[in-house]
C-alpha cells in the first residue's frame, strides 16, 4: 500500500486541499456517530461533483484503503462511521453533502436525487408542485439524505408508504477482481463510459426521450396492503425483508450511490390530527384493527407515546422543540454541528464538564415557558397512553364519526387538533427521541448505560406494550416507549442501573423478542449495533465481494475479502 501522505496528496489533487480533512479535530464530526460509534480515519474527503466522487473512489481502490460513504451522519446505529479498531486497512470517509442536486422529471411524478441531497430540500422543491417526498417527519427535520434513507430501508412515519425503496439507481461497486465499475440502473440514456454518464447526469444533459418507461419500481407498491393484514403473524416492515433488498435499496453503504430515481406523492388537500388518549392498551389494539381493516382511507401517520416518554420529552427535549418551532428544521443540522464543536472544545478545556453542550442547553431551556398546548397537558394528566393520528381528505370525517362512537362507552377520549395543536403534537413526538440521550448526559455519573432498540412486532401481536420479567425490569432505571402503532414498529429506550452489563441485558431482551416473533431492527439500519441476519449478509457480500465498502457493518468481518 502507498504511504498515507501519498494517498492524501492524490485526494487533494482531485478535490482541492480544503475538502480533504486530516486533522483530528476536523475529522471528529464525521468519524463520530450522531448517537453511536466512532473510530480512526486517514482522511475525510468531500467531493463537489459526481466525477470527483468517481475519481476519489478510484484512488481509494488503487491504494487499498477502506471507504465509508456518508451524507448527513444522522444514523442512529453507527452505520456511517468507523466503529472501533480491528480494521486491516486505513479508512477514508467520503462525505457527499456537497453533491446535493435534485432533478424533477416526468412532470413531477418522479425525481432524481444525487448523493448529498436532503429530504428537507426535496420537501421544499416539491411543495409548489403539490407533491411531497416519502418521509415528511423525523428524518426530514435532522437533514437526513434521500439516498441514506433508501440505503437503510428507512421506514418513516407514514402508514401508507412503507420503507423507502427504488429499483432505479446509479452506483459504483468493486467487483470480484477488485476493479471499480459503474452500474447504471436509472433507465436513462446517459452515455457509454463512466465520465460521460456522470457528467451528463449532473448537468442534466438528457431529454424526455432518454428516460425509459419500464416496469421497475420507484417506491414500495405493496405496503398499504401489507399493513392492513392485522391478523398476520409476521411484521409489516423490517430491515432484513428480502422483498425490499435490491441494489441500492437496503445496501447499507456496501456500494457508492451516485443517484436514485424515486416516485413522488400527491400532497393531501386537507389533513387533521386526532389526539387520542386511554388508560387501557386494549383500546388502542381495537382502534388499530378497526381502522386498518375497515377505513377506506388509511391514516397518514399514527405515532404512539407513553406518558413517561411524554414527560421526558417535555423536560429534556424542550430546547430541540423550541429550535425547530421558532427557527425551522433547516437550522437543526447547524445546531447539531455547533453542539459537536462545543463538546470538542469542552474536551480540551479542563474546567468545562463532560457533555457541556447538553448541560448548557438544558439549563437555558428551563427559562422557556411551557411549550405544549393545554389540551395535550390535560390528556397527559388523564391518560397513560397517547396516540397522534393524522387523517387526510375523506378519512377525516371517517375518523371523527368512528371516534365519537368508539368512546361513547369507553373511559378514553379524543380531540381534533387545530393546526397549531397538530404541529405541536407531532413535533413533541418527534423530539422525544432525543430525551433519553439528554437524560443520560445529565445523569451519567449516577446511572448505567443507555440502550435503544428498534423492534417490529408481528401484525397480530395483541400485547404490543412491553411487560418485562421482574429480573430484567429490576436492572432498568428508566423506560421510554414510543413508536408507529399502526405499523407495529416500536422504539424501546432504556436507561440501565449503574453496574448492569449492557451486552448481557441486550441479549436477554433480544431473546424475548425472538420468542415473540419480532424482527429487529425495524426501520433503522443494522449499523454496528445489530447482527445482520443471513439474508442481509448474503446481500452485502453479493454487492461488495472484496469488502471494500463499510466493512464490519452488521457485526460482519472487517477484513478484506470477508476473511
Amino acid at each position: 500500500m502507498e504511504s498515507k501522505s501519498k494517498i492524501v496528496n492524490k485526494l487533494k489533487l482531485i478535490t482541492r486541499d480544503k475538502h480533504v480533512i486530516t486533522s483530528k479535530w476536523g475529522k471528529e464530526p464525521f468519524s463520530k456517530g450522531w448517537r453511536y460509534g466512532e473510530g480512526e480515519t486517514l482522511a475525510v474527503v468531500k467531493p463537489g461533483t459526481l466525477l470527483e466522487l468517481w475519481k476519489v473512489l478510484q484512488v481509494c481502490v488503487d491504494s487499498n484503503v477502506i471507504v465509508i460513504m456518508q451524507a448527513a451522519n444522522t444514523g442512529l446505529t453507527g452505520g456511517s462511521t468507523p466503529f472501533g479498531k480491528n480494521y486491516d486497512r486505513s479508512i477514508v470517509i467520503i462525505n457527499t453533502l456537497r453533491i446535493k442536486s435534485i432533478q424533477v422529471i416526468d412532470n413531477g411524478k418522479q425525481i432524481i436525487a444525487l448523493p448529498g441531497s436532503s429530504l428537507y430540500d426535496l420537501e421544499n422543491k416539491l411543495k409548489p408542485l403539490g407533491k411531497e417526498p416519502h418521509s415528511v417527519i423525523g428524518s426530514t427535520s435532522i437533514g437526513a439524505s434521500i439516498v441514506g434513507g433508501v440505503c437503510n430501508n428507512s421506514g418513516g412515519s407514514l402508514v401508507h408508504r412503507g420503507p423507502a425503496y427504488t429499483e432505479y439507481a446509479l452506483y459504483a461497486k468493486v467487483n470480484k477482481e477488485g476493479k471499480l465499475e459503474l452500474v447504471n440502473e436509472l433507465d436513462i440514456n446517459l452515455g457509454s463510459n463512466p465520465e460521460e454518464i456522470l457528467f451528463n447526469l449532473e448537468n442534466k444533459n438528457y431529454n424526455n426521450s432518454d428516460i425509459l418507461k419500464s416496469k421497475k419500481l420507484a417506491s414500495d407498491d405493496k405496503y398499504s396492503e401489507i399493513v392492513r393484514g392485522v391478523d398476520q403473524s409476521t411484521p409489516a416492515r423490517f430491515n432484513a425483508d428480502k422483498r425490499l433488498l435490491h441494489s441500492a435499496s437496503g445496501s447499507a453503504g456496501k456500494i457508492a450511490v451516485f443517484a436514485l430515481r424515486l416516485d413522488t406523492y400527491e400532497a393531501p388537500k386537507k389533513s387533521k390530527v386526532f389526539y387520542v388518549g386511554s388508560n387501557n392498551q386494549d383500546d388502542f389494539w381495537k382502534i388499530r384493527k378497526d381502522i386498518l381493516i375497515n377505513f377506506k382511507e388509511l391514516p397518514r401517520l399514527g405515532d404512539y407515546m407513553h406518558r413517561d416518554c411524554y414527560d421526558a420529552a417535555k423536560k429534556y427535549s424542550k430546547d430541540t422543540f423550541v429550535v425547530i418551532e421558532r427557527l425551522g428544521t433547516n437550522f437543526l443540522p447547524s445546531l447539531f454541528e455547533f453542539k459537536r464543536i462545543v463538546d470538542i472544545i469542552a474536551e480540551k478545556v479542563k474546567f468545562l464538564p463532560d457533555k457541556f453542550s447538553d448541560k448548557l442547553m438544558q439549563f437555558l431551556s428551563n427559562f422557556w415557558p411551557n411549550h405544549l398546548p393545554k389540551k395535550m397537558e390535560l390528556f397527559r394528566d388523564k391518560y397513560e397512553h397517547h396516540w397522534i393520528i393524522e387523517m387526510t381528505n375523506d378519512g377525516i370525517n371517517e375518523a371523527e364519526v368512528y371516534f365519537k362512537d368508539f368512546f361513547k362507552d369507553k373511559k378514553g377520549d379524543f380531540f381534533i387538533c387545530n393546526s397549531h395543536e397538530g404541529k405541536k403534537a407531532m413535533l413533541h413526538r418527534y423530539v422525544s427521541a432525543s430525551a433519553i440521550g439528554r437524560y443520560q448526559a445529565l445523569n451519567k455519573n449516577n446511572i448505567g448505560e443507555m440502550m435503544s432498540l428498534d423492534i417490529a412486532f408481528p401484525r397480530n401481536e395483541k400485547n404490543w406494550l412491553e411487560i418485562l420479567p421482574k429480573e430484567i425490569n429490576d436492572k432498568l432505571e428508566l423506560k421510554f416507549y414510543y413508536g408507529h402503532l399502526f405499523c407495529h414498529v416500536f422504539h424501546h429506550n432504556y436507561i440501565l442501573k449503574k453496574g448492569v452489563d449492557a451486552k448481557k441485558l441486550k441479549q436477554e431482551l433480544l431473546e424475548i423478542y425472538d420468542r415473540r416473533g419480532a424482527q429487529y431492527p425495524a426501520e433503522h439500519n443494522v449499523g454496528h449495533e445489530y447482527k445482520a441476519m443471513p439474508v442481509l449478509t448474503e446481500f452485502y457480500k453479493k454487492l461488495d465481494p472484496t469488502n471494500f465498502f463499510n466493512p464490519g457493518i452488521g457485526q460482519t468481518s472487517k477484513l478484506k475479502n470477508w476473511k
